[in-house]
C-alpha cells in the first residue's frame, strides 16, 4: 500500500471521521461536502458536464474527455451520502475519471434525500432515471457508492420484479445494503474504520426509513431477488464497516445466479475511488472497473 494512502487513512480518521460522529443538521453535512468535494476532486482536463431534463429531477451529464453523451451504453450513477446528503456535484469529477477511462456517458441524478424525502423516494426517482435512459444507445449500467450503490441495487431489484428493461450490469463502491446493520463487520471494525462512525448509522437510516421495516427490499437490497439480473462488480475495504454489506450481498446475488466480481482490498477508506488523483490505489480501482465496463459493454445486449 502507498505511503499516500496512509496519509490519506490518518487525515480522515483524525477529521473527517469526528466531523461525521458530532454533525447534526443535514444542511450543514451537505454544504460541508460540497465544499470539500470542490476543493479535492477534480476531473481530468477537457471533461465536460450537462445538465439535461431526461426526467423531472435535476440530472447531470458528466463526460470524459471525447466521450459523447448519446454513446452507449450509459452509467446510471447513484451517489452516497447515506440518503441524507452528497449530490451530483460532489460526485461529477469521479465520474468524469471513469467515464473518460471507460469510454461510455455518467448520468448522475439529483434523488431526493431525507429527512424532506424519506423513504422510498430515493427509489422510486431511481426507478424514474432508469426509465428515462430506456431508449439509451447500448443499454444502461447501474452504479453508486455507499446509500448510492444500496440504491443502484433496489432499482435493479426493483426492476426485475416489476419485469422491466433489465440493466445491462451493476457497479458499486462500498455498498449499504442491509439497513438492518446486522453485519458483523459493523462491530469488528468501529475502530478500524477510518471515516465512518459506526453508532451514527442507525440515526442516519432512520432518517430516512422513518419508521418503515428495514427488511424492505427496497430499502435493504440484500433481502430481495435477484434472479435474472446481468452481471454485478462489487468492491469494498477489510477495515471498513460495511465490509459484510459487500461480502452477504456477493453471496446473495450468486444464490441467485447472478455472475458477481468481488474485489476487497486492504485497508482502504470507504468508497476510496472518491480521492482519485490523491492516492493510487483509487486510480487503479478506476482503471480496473473500467476494464470491467469495457468488457461488459462489448457483450450483447440481452433484452
Amino acid at each position: 500500500m502507498s505511503l499516500r494512502r496512509s496519509v490519506l487513512n490518518l487525515a480522515l480518521r483524525l477529521m473527517e471521521k469526528p466531523h461525521l460522529a458530532r454533525a447534526r443538521d443535514p444542511e450543514r453535512l451537505r454544504d460541508g461536502f460540497e465544499r470539500k468535494a470542490k476543493f479535492w476532486f477534480r476531473p481530468p482536463r477537457g471533461s465536460r458536464f450537462e445538465a439535461d431534463g431526461c426526467s423531472e429531477m435535476e440530472v447531470t451529464w458528466a463526460l470524459g474527455p471525447g466521450v459523447a453523451c448519446d454513446s452507449g451504453p450509459a452509467i446510471l450513477y447513484f451517489h452516497g451520502g447515506g440518503y441524507v446528503f452528497g449530490s451530483p456535484a460532489t460526485h461529477r469529477a469521479m465520474l468524469a475519471h471513469l467515464s473518460g477511462l471507460a469510454g461510455l456517458p455518467a448520468c448522475l441524478p439529483a434523488y431526493g434525500l431525507a429527512p424532506e424525502h424519506p423513504f422510498p423516494r430515493a427509489v422510486e426517482d431511481g426507478l424514474a432515471a432508469l426509465a428515462a435512459l430506456r431508449d439509451h444507445p447500448g443499454g444502461v449500467i447501474l452504479g453508486g457508492d455507499s446509500a448510492g450503490g444500496g440504491l443502484a441495487l433496489a432499482v435493479l431489484a426493483e426492476t426485475l420484479r416489476q419485469g422491466g428493461r433489465r440493466p445491462r450490469g451493476l457497479f458499486a463502491f462500498s455498498p449499504l445494503t442491509d439497513l438492518t446493520f446486522s453485519g458483523d463487520s459493523l462491530r469488528r471494525n468501529a475502530r478500524a474504520d477510518v471515516m465512518l462512525p459506526a453508532h451514527r448509522a442507525g440515526e442516519m437510516a432512520q432518517l430516512y426509513l422513518r419508521g418503515t421495516d428495514s427488511r424492505d427490499p427496497r430499502a435493504s437490497p440484500l433481502f430481495a431477488a435477484f434472479a435474472g439480473a446481468g452481471p454485478v462488480w462489487l468492491t469494498a475495504s477489510d477495515s471498513e464497516i460495511l465490509l459484510d454489506d459487500t461480502r452477504r450481498m456477493t453471496t446473495r446475488l450468486r444464490a441467485d445466479g447472478v455472475e458477481v466480481t468481488e474485489v476487497l482490498r486492504h485497508e482502504l477508506p470507504h468508497v476510496w475511488p472518491m480521492f482519485h488523483g490523491l492516492v493510487p490505489e483509487a486510480d487503479d480501482t478506476l482503471r480496473d472497473l473500467a476494464a470491467w465496463l469495457r468488457s461488459l459493454s462489448s457483450r450483447p445486449d440481452e433484452n
